[in-house]
């Protein structure tokens, strides 16, 4: 094992570093939006409404994110219209389809993650909310909402994790992430162990941290419970 090929290409590393985390959270924090928009519609009483969400969460689920990358990337390309629209200035960016695709991908789980907690919301509390005259909202905002958010969050931080991992894909599509920078390094050192060990200790470090910070905010969110246990 050469350790001189991995100090050398730190640089490399510490980029894709950068890239990663930059598609991870923002993917995360724009999907959590509309995760929560496509979780209420799925429970609207509006039928369409909640056809479409039951569809887009059915078809985000049920199909690879590699295959949703490559349709994002090279699918729309061969559209003229996609090629002639306004909105060609941000898919012809291989940065803005994999935060695309990330973004679809991790709201369709997030969604369900976040029905599932509303469903487990104890009815008898809800009741509670009407009974002092709030509203629909006000009961979705201090009932409902703090509910979801204890019930959901291990889930959803698991999520966050997954999405970390999957971020590793976006290096097909020549975005330089760390597994990109470990491509990059292999190809020119034909080192693939120092290259890929690199950047799977990377990997398992960002996730240690995000589980020891993970830990330490359930603590805290949960704190109430703990005291009165």
């Amino acid at each position: 094992m050469d350790l001189s090929i991995i100090f050398e290409n730190l640089y490399r590393y510490e980029s894709g570093l950068w890239v990663t985390l930059q598609l991870t959270f923002l993917s995360v924090g724009i999907g959590l939006v509309f995760a929560v928009l496509i979780a209420l519609m799925r429970d609207a009483s509006n039928k369409i409404l909640s056809s479409f969400a039951k569809s887009y969460i059915y078809v985000v689920r049920g199909t690879p994110l590699l295959v949703q990358l490559y349709l994002v990337y090279y699918g729309l390309s061969q559209f003229a219209w996609m090629r002639e629209s306004w909105l060609w200035v941000f898919f012809r960016e291989p940065y803005f389809c994999a935060l695309f695709t990330l973004v679809i991908n991790t709201s369709g789980y997030g969604a369900e993650i976040i029905r599932g907690a509303i469903k487990q919301t104890s009815v008898y509390e809800i009741e509670a909310g009407y009974a002092f005259a709030m509203s629909k909202m006000q009961c979705y905002r201090r009932v409902i909402f703090p509910s979801v958010v204890r019930q959901a969050m291990p889930a959803y931080f698991n999520e966050i994790i997954l999405m970390l991992h999957a971020t590793s894909l976006v290096s097909t599509i020549t975005i330089m992430d760390i597994t990109g920078a470990a491509n990059q390094i292999n190809s020119r050192y034909y080192a693939p162990f120092e290259a890929y060990l690199s950047a799977g200790a990377l990997y398992l470090i960002i996730t240690m941290l995000l589980v020891g910070s993970f830990t330490l905010i359930e603590k805290h969110v949960n704190r109430h419970m703990v005291a009165t246990a």
